[in-house]
């Protein structure tokens, strides 16, 4: 499972507070306790703080790439913002996001090849998102059909079938995790696919609980990559022991450990 870390996003208090104030001791303790709680990736994303989204999203690039050498996922709704704040970066990149519109792909998908960056790529388009598996299957399926014939690496591409709150969209999830398995089987080489996990218990009392149940299922499902707070330990342990269970970790006394120790 590829953990990519949430937490360095302008929409957190703190986080915003020192993009703001250019404070990089905030943003690099951040970084480094969510690698060493085991992010495989950092998503940066600048949030609704920023007056200067390019600038701030370079900003941040540097001030994590100072402590870690960890992928940055390259988070933002605005493909000439990652155009621009992508060229600073030295570390192995993700592009998060594309959607299905012909006019993100243009510009996103090149783009991801020309920096041998990963992409992410979320089942909507600007109808909105989809209501059922059958229209996600045909957005991610126009997605890949895009990178196949743009000479786009399918295995770089993360497909999102787009998580949505239990309490307002408990009927769809699980048609979202048949997405996750039937994305698998839209071409060989299979793209990876990823989730936005906290987005499921939005509104919710136990997130915690919601978002570890719902991680562990889709992790059945054939799930490679989840955004998440690395910081809940008790997540953590959940993916964990699920990747054993799967029979993608090899079993200790002290496997979790032992898992933990394996990331740093």
């Amino acid at each position: 499972m590829i953990i990519i870390g949430e937490l360095l996003n302008g929409m957190y208090k703190n986080v915003g507070k020192a993009i703001v104030e250019k404070d990089r001791s905030v943003i690099q303790r951040i970084a480094k306790a969510q690698v060493e709680a085991g992010a495989d990736v950092l998503d940066l994303n600048c949030g609704p703080v920023s007056k200067d989204q390019v600038s701030d999203l370079k900003w941040l690039i540097n001030a994590v790439e100072e402590v870690t050498d960890r992928a940055i996922a390259i988070d933002s709704s605005k493909p000439k913002v990652i155009e621009e704040a992508i060229k600073v970066a030295r570390n192995k990149t993700i592009i998060n996001s594309t959607t299905a519109d012909a006019e993100k792909l243009e510009i996103l998908v090149p783009l991801a090849k020309q920096h041998n960056s990963g992409l992410i790529a979320l089942s909507i388009n600007k109808k909105g998102i989809p209501q059922n598996k059958e229209q996600r299957l045909e957005l991610a399926a126009n997605i890949v059909a895009f990178c196949i014939e743009n000479d786009f690496p399918v295995t770089d591409l993360y497909l999102d079938p787009v998580v949505m709150p239990v309490d307002v969209a408990q009927a769809q999830l699980k048609e979202i995790l048949e997405s996750i398995r039937e994305f698998k089987l839209l071409c060989d080489p299979a793209p990876k696919t990823v989730v936005g996990l906290s987005n499921i218990s939005q509104g919710v009392v136990d997130r915690s609980l919601v978002n570890r149940t719902f991680l562990i299922m889709a992790q059945a499902a054939g799930l490679d990559a989840a955004i998440v707070d690395p910081l809940d330990e008790k997540l953590m342990d959940a993916m964990i022991t699920a990747e054993l269970v799967l029979n993608k970790q090899i079993y200790c006394k002290a496997y979790l450990e032992a898992y933990r120790k394996s990331k740093l």
